[in-house]
């Protein structure tokens, strides 16, 4: 990239002109050094300069690993460019080393040629034994495949700060905002906005506020006058062309919460949510708190248990129930949602999907709770399931997991992911004038001319009615125990329960015909390969897609919203195809749905690493395909520890 090449400009502000269309940026340090903010902040200044953009935060799950250990390492990468951005990007070109243990943990991931920007004011003898570094890499010639500009950081904001008469522990916060500056500069972005978000942010602390915003500007200066000899250059990329419209950057649990609050109001309901903390998911409870104003309760539960069974009784009295969690907690509201089924109530069910099973990885992502969603419950217990695609998407899936729960009386699924969760996308804000409202009708008389409400008597769809309770004169009972058809009747018969099962199962199956049929994300309707896709996987399956047609080879791309029900033209449209592979980060568990479904011979590509699928890896499984070798395709996805590294571990 031409960041990274070229002699020495004696200009050090002028900016490059080589026409660089994407950049990945990784802000790495410890736990302590605020790199997710850094990264956020960083975030903010791209979609203002009106670059595409996709993120990927990676932390430990540790509350606090020791300071400058392996373990402790968080990062914040972004890829961001003047094209359609639909990753975080594969390898970074630049990597922003806060220390040695940052270095050494993320600097694998870095392309060849690439930029490390490192402090030397940490580089000392303690931080690198607890690295586990025997010589400073910055001396030792193993650093010499990438471009290094190496300078004490550290020292650098002491300077900057020092005027503010800050302690030696609080000015060396200020390292991130140094460092964002430099960052700044170096990609032609305005202090301005970040400058106004630390006024807002320390409002109640102007010195704090004055400090870090003089760390801002003198890291921006560095990059202006410093008489540097190695690779640092300026570069300024253009905006991708978008449509008119008001746009923000969005995080997947941002896009959820205001897509369920979207979806209540187009139903005419007020909302309750029931909550219990867990990562990834509690961030949906922090952004919905903040929404009282469109009719939004919320409630944090003393767990899981509890936070479902109010979520199932205010849908009970009339509001839409909304609960999330990820896949621990999920398990445990397995019950609960059998008497949402049960009882046929509208109820959502938010699932930020994390590896697994049991506490697993907490912080990392998966996609392996797509059995659980489909088939985890006791007893033969059917319910939608939508898997949102990206943090913007997630938006829509909101807003379709509302009505469908609430125009079919069901409980719904939403499944996204912590890479969805936590990363963010620019998102067109739509015009809520385009979204068709799905107002839902109480029953409000009888439905039995003999007199006594009937509230399990069914429409042609194979729906109950919702009755209010306290309308007057439709007093009825239901619960988790079989009911007789139509009154709701406690009744254990063989042939009610038969027709009652019978029945659930047919309501939700009819879900597919309220839903879009499927279509081709890229490529054709038919032919030599599909890649069929759910969920995160979107990005990456779409550029590999992309760039295999671009060398002339018949692949398309499928992603699917609606998990169960199926749409109901998918499978003719994967008959259209000599073969299919599915990539998922998990061990295979759309693929055996698709082969039950539609006996399709569905190939597995799989991937439990923790870490998201890079474009190279599906784009090699592709290239499989076509190398007229037989047998060779498919399989799992090597763990690639320059992606996601993990730290090392020592043997005892």
């Amino acid at each position: 990239m031409a960041i990274l090449a070229g002699e020495h400009d004696t200009d050090a502000s002028a900016v490059e002109t080589s026409p660089v269309e994407a950049v990945v940026v990784r802000f790495a340090g410890d736990s302590g050094d605020g790199m997710q903010l850094t990264g956020g902040q960083f975030t903010l200044s791209t979609a203002l300069a009106g670059n595409d953009l996709a993120t990927f935060p990676d932390f430990p799950a540790e509350i606090r690993a020791p300071q400058g250990t392996l373990f402790g390492v968080s990062a914040f990468q972004i890829n961001f460019g003047s094209q359609e951005i639909t990753t975080a990007g594969d390898a970074p070109d630049v990597l922003v080393a806060m220390n040695p243990a940052a270095l050494k943990v993320n600097v694998g991931a870095l392309k060849p040629g690439g930029l490390v920007i490192a402090d030397t004011g940490e580089f000392n003898k303690r931080n690198l034994e607890k690295a586990k570094y025997a010589e400073n890499p910055l001396e030792d010639g193993s650093l010499a495949k990438w471009d290094v500009l190496a300078f004490d950081i550290s020292a650098l904001t002491l300077e900057a700060v020092k005027p503010f008469g800050l302690g030696n522990k609080e000015a060396l916060r200020c390292k991130n905002m140094w460092t964002l500056g430099l960052a700044l500069w170096m990609f032609d972005r305005d202090r301005r906005p970040l400058v106004d978000w630390l006024h807002a942010k320390f409002a109640k602390a102007p010195v704090l506020a004055e400090a870090n915003i003089a760390a801002l500007n003198a890291g921006h200066a560095y990059g202006e006058t410093a008489e540097l000899t190695g690779p640092l250059r300026k570069l300024h990329i253009d905006p991708v062309p978008t449509e008119p419209g008001l746009y923000r950057t969005v995080t997947g649990a941002e896009a959820v919460s205001l897509g369920l609050v979207a979806g209540a109001q187009l139903a005419g309901l007020p909302m309750f949510f029931g909550g219990y903390p867990i990562t990834p998911a509690s961030a949906v409870l922090h952004h919905l708190v903040k929404m009282k104003e469109f009719g939004v309760t919320t409630f944090q539960a003393e767990d899981e248990i509890a936070a479902i069974c109010a979520a199932i009784g205010a849908s009970y009295a009339g509001q839409l129930g909304v609960t999330s969690s990820s896949g621990p907690g999920i398990a445990l509201k397995g019950e609960a949602m059998g008497l949402a089924i049960m009882t046929e109530l509208p109820l959502v069910i938010v699932n930020s999907q994390r590896g697994g099973p049991s506490t697993g990885l907490p912080t990392k992502t998966e996609q392996s709770d797509l059995y659980q969603a489909v088939y985890g419950r006791n007893g033969d217990a059917p319910l939608p399931v939508i898997a949102a695609r990206s943090p913007a998407d997630a938006f829509e899936c909101a807003i379709e997991a509302c009505r469908i729960a609430t125009q079919f009386m069901t409980p719904v699924i939403l499944l996204t992911d912590g890479y969805i969760a936590n990363a963010s996308e620019p998102w067109k804000v739509p015009d809520p004038g385009g979204f068709t409202p799905f107002p839902v009708e109480f029953l409000t008389e009888t439905n039995n001319p003999e007199g006594k409400p009937l509230p399990f008597r069914r429409d042609r769809r194979g729906v109950r009615p919702w009755i209010r309770p306290g309308t007057p004169g439709l007093m009825h009972r239901i619960g988790g125990i079989e009911k007789a058809v139509d009154t709701g009747n406690i009744d254990y018969a063989p042939d009610v329960h038969q027709a009652q099962t019978d029945a659930r199962k047919a309501k939700v199956d009819a879900v597919a015909d309220a839903v879009p049929p499927q279509e081709v994300a890229l490529g054709a309707a038919s032919g030599k390969l599909a890649v069929v896709g759910w969920g995160s996987t979107f990005g990456p399956i779409h550029q590999a897609v992309r760039r295999a047609r671009r060398k002339g080879l018949d692949v398309s791309h499928i992603h699917v919203r609606h998990i169960w029900p199926l749409p109901r033209n998918l499978g003719e449209m994967l008959a259209g195809f000599e073969q299919v592979v599915v990539p998922e980060m998990n061990t295979g568990q759309f693929k055996t749905v698709l082969r039950d479904h539609f006996l399709v011979d569905a190939v597995p590509l799989s991937k439990t690493s923790g870490q998201p699928f890079a474009i190279a890896e599906i784009e090699a499984a592709i290239a499989t395909f076509f190398d007229a070798v037989p047998g060779n395709e498919g399989g799992e996805v090597s763990v690639n520890e320059t992606q996601l590294p993990a730290p090392e571990i020592e043997k005892p």
